[in-house]
């Protein structure tokens, strides 16, 4: 026999308040946002918070995994639909631009810029944060190197330096965003990144 449900029914939209989480993330930072500025972005109260998404931080994972989803999947639909690494990351860093500088959002990259400057108190926050950017490293090193493989970049360029100095562009786009920049002086930035690739043999 079912149990009926214990407690007063969610008041609130949890997506949308997820969404709003989100949002006040990625423009503030993890440190800067206080549970007390959550609650206001969100429309809930404190309790209502914890009960749905556990702790700050585990409401911060939650909405990292929301953004990786909505906003930052093109660094990976890009590397793996394009049928070359160096097409693939004109077309990541292309797509920055346009990602970086989306109206009605807050600028830049959450996964760049969420956890910057944090005290040690919020370390696996920052820890969490730096291996999914090394992630991006990873997955252009392999791309790059496959390519190298298959003749496409010159045998002595080096792969992993290579993926580096690309990741470095899309971080750089994400901050200059959030300085002002726009989407045109962004791909801008683009190409001419992509015009220090080494020649293809």
């Amino acid at each position: 026999m079912a149990t009926k449900q214990r407690g007063r029914p969610r008041s609130f939209d949890r997506e949308t308040a997820l969404e709003q989480a989100m949002r006040a993330f990625w423009e503030y930072g993890y440190e800067a946002v206080s549970v007390a500025h959550l609650t206001e972005a969100m429309g809930i109260k404190a309790p209502s918070l914890y009960a749905a998404f556990g702790d700050k931080r585990t409401l911060f994972e939650e909405a990292i995994e929301t953004y990786v989803r909505e906003f930052g999947g093109f660094v990976d639909r890009a590397l793996a639909e394009e049928p070359t690494a160096r097409r693939g990351v004109a077309r990541m860093l292309r797509e920055a631009a346009a990602h970086h500088t989306l109206p009605g959002y807050p600028r830049g990259c959450m996964v760049i810029s969420a956890a910057t400057n944090c005290t040690a108190q919020s370390e696996e926050v920052m820890h969490g944060l730096r291996e999914r950017r090394q992630h991006n490293v990873e997955l252009l090193a392999r791309r790059i190197g496959a390519d190298i493989e298959r003749g496409e970049l010159p045998a002595g360029t080096d792969a992993r330096a290579l993926a580096v100095y690309s990741a470095t562009v899309l971080q750089g786009m994400s901050q200059q965003a959030r300085d002002g920049a726009d989407r045109a002086t962004l791909e801008k930035v683009a190409d001419l990144a992509m015009a220090a690739w080494p020649d293809a043999p």
